[in-house]
């Protein structure tokens, strides 16, 4: 990969990094589990991670909403995923699986967005403006789920004039024919680089140097 990352520009943002989506037990953990275990998904989160900080690249936490008891009861167009998170209380706040896994949570200086209640980590929530006081430029998306939130966030950074990057490997999906899609399909419509942990470690290390 040649693209090159200025650390004092660039955040790694980090969706939905839930117990119950990355925790053994975690309510959508056997869903993911399959293609998560398949691409070393934990691992390279974490390393992502690591090398972003030792790099002095931002770290923003980009979660969704937290279910609590009338959410999207009264709404008139919930979608398919906020229907299945009223029934399966996924991601509930003041449980175990609401809360960050326990690799991944916010450290000092970390920005945590406003929770997201679809899809989109911009939509209603303020990393836009976050990532502009901070003077971020390029974007790094890693997390869940691959063509769910990580797309969705990505085309709506890209229509905002960010610099997208995926990351192949720091992702998951329910199928690999997901994965496919996220990367293969839709993701070179938007992005302006996808690549693996590997890779962006790499140029993380290089910029750090």
């Amino acid at each position: 990969m040649s693209q090159t990352y200025d650390p004092r520009r660039t955040a790694v943002l980090l969706v939905d990094p839930y117990n119950d989506f990355l925790s053994e037990g975690g309510r959508i953990w056997p869903r993911v589990e399959a293609v998560a275990t398949q691409v070393g998904l934990l691992d390279h989160l974490r390393s992502v991670i690591a090398s972003a900080r030792e790099a002095g690249v931002h770290v923003m936490f980009v979660p969704h909403r937290r279910w609590e008891p009338g959410d999207y009861g009264t709404w008139d167009h919930p979608n398919p995923t906020q229907r299945g998170i009223m029934e399966r209380h996924s991601f509930a706040r003041g449980t175990w699986g609401g809360e960050f896994h326990p690799d991944f949570r916010p450290r000092p200086g970390d920005v945590v967005a406003r929770e997201h209640w679809a899809q989109s980590g911009f939509a209603n929530t303020d990393l836009d403006m976050q990532l502009k006081q901070h003077g971020v430029t390029h974007v790094v998306l890693v997390g869940l789920l691959a063509n769910t939130c990580i797309e969705s966030t990505g085309r709506f950074a890209m229509e905002l004039g960010y610099h997208v990057t995926l990351v192949r490997d720091a992702t998951a999906a329910f199928l690999p024919e997901m994965m496919h899609a996220a990367h293969e399909l839709n993701g070179p419509t938007f992005a302006h680089a996808i690549t693996t942990t590997a890779e962006l470690t790499s140029a993380f290390g290089a910029a750090r140097a």
